[in-house]
């Protein structure tokens, strides 16, 4: 018995040059609206030294690697901390728990707040890189940017990890649908 792979999609139709490359109106609206369904982590990236600190609210981060330990974070080209974190070379990535919405809505740049404007009200120390890390954090993520890639409207950092910590316990904040939900814990025990 021999066996053969089929392609499903003909690899001269993979490649045709009749596929759009860039995206259209309505694509980037129902592309929109599609990842709106996709619940995900509330994290702060903060980059900078006081008092030029500057910040932003993501839900675009995810592990890269453990060994060696690496982290990606995403960022709008045209948002006012991109240019910053490039300058800054550290960031840090401070995933948020349930009661810290306002953070989430500060670094969101709800209200106009910028720069150092954003940090007010919360409480912030230092690990290795210099960059803010948020007291009372779920978890708290020290990288130097090992590489950044443009790619369309965004940029992917790539961070080495320098220190990470995490709180022993904790509810999450998440973003659904297009608003803050908490994600309580069922099980706080399972929590490592």
């Amino acid at each position: 018995m021999s066996l053969s792979l089929v392609s499903p999609v003909p690899l001269q139709a993979a490649f045709s040059p009749k596929r759009a490359v860039g995206g259209s109106d309505a694509l980037s609206h129902d592309f929109k609206s599609a990842l709106r369904h996709l619940a995900s982590g509330v994290s702060v990236i903060t980059t900078g030294l006081a008092p030029h600190r500057t910040g932003f609210t993501a839900t675009s981060v995810s592990s890269l690697s453990v060994d060696p330990a690496r982290i990606i974070v995403s960022v709008n080209r045209h948002s006012s901390s991109h240019d910053a974190l490039r300058r800054s070379g550290v960031f840090a990535v401070n995933f948020l728990s349930a009661d810290q919405i306002d953070i989430a809505h500060a670094f969101s740049g709800f209200g106009g707040l910028k720069g150092e404007a954003r940090y007010a009200g919360a409480e912030w120390s230092t690990l290795d890189s210099g960059a803010s890390v948020l007291e009372g954090a779920l978890a708290n993520i020290d990288a130097e940017i090992e590489e950044f890639i443009d790619r369309h409207s965004h940029s992917i950092v790539i961070g080495r990890v320098l220190a990470a910590r995490s709180a022993r316990s904790g509810d999450a904040l998440t973003y659904w649908r297009g608003r803050y939900d908490p994600l309580i814990a069922s099980d706080s025990a399972a929590i490592a």
